[in-house]
């Protein structure tokens, strides 16, 4: 009897033992884990990243990182033609930390002008090789494409067929039914227009902008005038770009997004720290946050875009029914040093529409 009493409180002191060292192995962890988290959100704590952005639909990113690094996020929002305006007035000092969101001929034009920092993150090489520059400047963290909208009841009051491809928006029968923004206001514009000419040619290409421009009566001011005025009825086609925003109006609007069958023009949506900028390391260290995969899904969300798993293979984006083989080939090395030479052009053609 007295051997199973003591048998029994050697099971109770060891079962108690090993409790001990799991709650102080448990206790250790936590604190451990508890010491990383509180180093990582210090680390940029009574800092500021001061960012300029193409939208404010982006804000829940950059409040995820100022949780978890500590640095205060101020955005401008800013098209990319107003952040270019804006550095040739003033090439004295940095309008920002970082440029996030914007058109690529934007991007390299500030290149050019020696605007932009060299960063290479360590996880650089999770973007292929054709979505960022080789010199380090500019990384994409997405594609913007084009394609249509049509309002389907104008059209079939009209007696017109819904356009499929870009190159029956040169049929005269479609006079007076197309709207498209200026290029020089749009860069997702500007980006049709020059992919279009490098996948006709030159002369091919131009040829088929004077066409269209016959059938177009005025340029939109403003990026988002297709889709409004196509959605309200104005006209029976625009040119925009396809995007969540395309669909959910198009749904809501009872229009139709259209990817052309002869291809889909695409420009690479940049992301770049800005010369001598007083938070480069903050900006550096979004660059590496951005870059996790979780956090580029999450951006993919924010972008209303099915275009990150082309940019980050493996990222899980939308799916807006992007081919990615439908994709243009594009000349993107000529993408800025083209731009003034293509919107003189452009000007010249289309006169005061």
């Amino acid at each position: 009897m007295k051997t199973i009493k003591r048998l029994g409180l050697l099971v109770v002191f060891l079962l108690g033992l090993v409790l001990v060292t799991a709650c102080s192995s448990s206790t250790s962890k936590d604190s451990s884990d508890k010491s990383s988290t509180t180093k990582t959100t210090q680390k940029y704590k009574g800092q500021t990243m001061n960012v300029v952005a193409t939208s404010d639909a982006y804000q829940p990113l950059f409040d995820k990182f100022s949780k978890q690094t500590g640095a205060k996020v101020k955005v401008l929002s800013m098209s990319s033609g107003e952040v270019l305006a804006r550095m040739k007035a003033d090439k004295s000092k940095p309008m920002a930390d970082l440029w996030f969101g914007g058109g690529l001929d934007a991007f390299e034009q500030a290149k050019t002008d020696n605007q932009l920092e060299k960063y290479q993150s360590s996880a650089i090489d999770k973007i292929s090789t054709k979505y960022r520059d080789k010199d380090g400047y500019w990384l994409s963290k997405g594609l913007t494409v084009g394609g249509f909208v049509v309002n389907k009841k104008v059209l079939k009051e009209k007696g017109l067929p819904v356009p499929k491809k870009w190159s029956d928006l040169t049929d005269s029968k479609y006079k007076g039914e197309i709207i498209m923004s200026d290029p020089a206001v749009s860069g997702t514009m500007y980006a049709i227009v020059k992919a279009i000419i490098d996948q006709k040619g030159e002369k091919a290409g131009w040829d088929y902008w004077e066409k269209v421009n016959k059938n177009i009566t005025f340029y939109g001011k403003r990026g988002k005038d297709p889709q409004e005025k196509t959605a309200s009825g104005e006209f029976g086609i625009g040119i925009i770009p396809v995007d969540k925003m395309a669909f959910d109006s198009a749904k809501q609007n009872d229009l139709q997004v259209i990817y052309p069958s002869d291809g889909i023009p695409w420009v690479p949506e940049g992301v770049a720290v800005f010369k001598n900028a007083p938070g480069k390391k903050v900006a550096e260290a979004f660059i590496d946050f951005m870059l996790e995969p979780k956090n580029m899904k999450e951006l993919a969300k924010l972008d209303g875009k099915d275009t990150d798993q082309i940019i980050m293979p493996g990222v899980k984006g939308l799916d807006l029914g992007l081919n990615k083989k439908d994709l243009m080939k594009e000349n993107l090395s000529t993408f800025g040093s083209d731009r003034t030479k293509v919107l003189n052009k452009w000007a010249d053609m289309v006169g005061d529409k």
